[in-house]
């Protein structure tokens, strides 16, 4: 995980972990919320309760624990809930593109349990149901992504204004506008899963996964009044992804399907690979660099620099 409480851990990361601790809490309590006010409905609070299970069951929390990095090395204060609720809705955020995702890819399992769209086939033919039992599945998994984003707007809609607003606003309509052309490429055979513009440069159609870094970066800069470092975390939030990118394409990570295997097979052998491992730690060393060189507290200094070489897993 990217992090996880640990006894020895630094004191930027304790107190990144605290944050965390109350982003889990106020998950819980907005999907709760939501439960109540269907809780007269069955068919309704069984939507609400299979997202609620769904985001309970965790995974890394990737986009809040970027954002509260962010936020916390700009000198934001710990004690603002509207970080908090901003880091929260990132993980809904990020729910809605896995539950679409999941449907669209036949993913059968997620986080240990059926993933949404299958356990809502099977609730319509255990029923006996009329129509088409996929078509349910499918249809549910995507209301409950509307249903994420309903609740994620909740939870912005006070804490987000001004830069953080539109910072926020921009990550919506690329990542939506990054997966259509990243899929676009996918089906028409022109994607090359050699992940190449990340290390030579993002271009609009990658910001489907540049977002991960830069935009939860940039939205936790702003929310502690640090426009300045905007420059800085966008040179760190660069290199980290792709650098990040090459560690998916070398490991097998998820976004590479079975040509990213065949052209793993085909094109590194030993000195190959060799070569892609020092462009991910010459990339780690590009972040590190500007991490060591922004307008940040030492401490945080370390700590960013020492979070890039997690994220690459160098």
């Amino acid at each position: 995980m990217l992090t996880e409480h640990d006894p020895k851990a630094t004191a930027p990361a304790r107190r990144r972990e605290d944050m965390l601790d109350r982003v889990e809490a106020r998950l819980r309590a907005v999907l709760g919320d939501e439960y109540r006010r269907h809780a007269g409905h069955a068919r309704a609070a069984g939507l609400v309760e299979s997202l609620a299970e769904l985001v309970a069951a965790g995974g890394e929390r990737v986009r809040p624990v970027v954002l509260l990095t962010g936020y916390l090395a700009a000198g934001g204060d710990p004690d603002d809930e509207r970080a908090v609720d901003a880091a929260a809705a990132l993980e809904l955020l990020d729910t809605a593109a896995l539950l679409r995702a999941d449907e669209h890819d036949g993913v059968a399992v997620r986080r240990g349990m059926p993933a949404l769209h299958v356990a809502h086939a099977a609730e319509h033919e255990r029923g006996g149901w009329g129509g088409d039992a996929r078509r349910h599945g499918a249809y549910a998994a995507t209301l409950a992504g509307d249903l994420a984003l309903a609740c994620a707007g909740r939870l912005t809609g006070g804490a987000l204004t001004g830069a953080a607003r539109d910072h926020w606003d921009e990550l919506r309509a690329d990542r939506s506008i990054g997966l259509y052309a990243r899929e676009a490429m996918t089906v028409a055979y022109l994607d090359d899963p050699w992940p190449g513009r990340c290390v030579s440069g993002c271009d609009s159609g990658c910001r489907a996964g540049w977002y991960a870094l830069r935009a939860p970066l940039l939205i936790g800069a702003a929310l502690a009044g640090r426009a300045d470092l905007t420059p800085a975390y966008e040179s760190y939030a660069a290199a980290l992804h792709a650098a990040w990118r090459l560690r998916g394409f070398l490991d097998g990570g998820p976004e590479y399907a079975w040509e990213a295997d065949l052209l793993r097979e085909m094109l590194l052998d030993g000195e190959e690979r060799d070569v892609a491992e020092r462009m991910i730690r010459d990339l780690v060393k590009r972040a590190s660099r500007t991490a060591a060189d922004a307008s940040l507290p030492p401490e945080w200094r370390t700590e960013l620099v020492t979070f890039a070489s997690r994220v690459a897993a160098v």
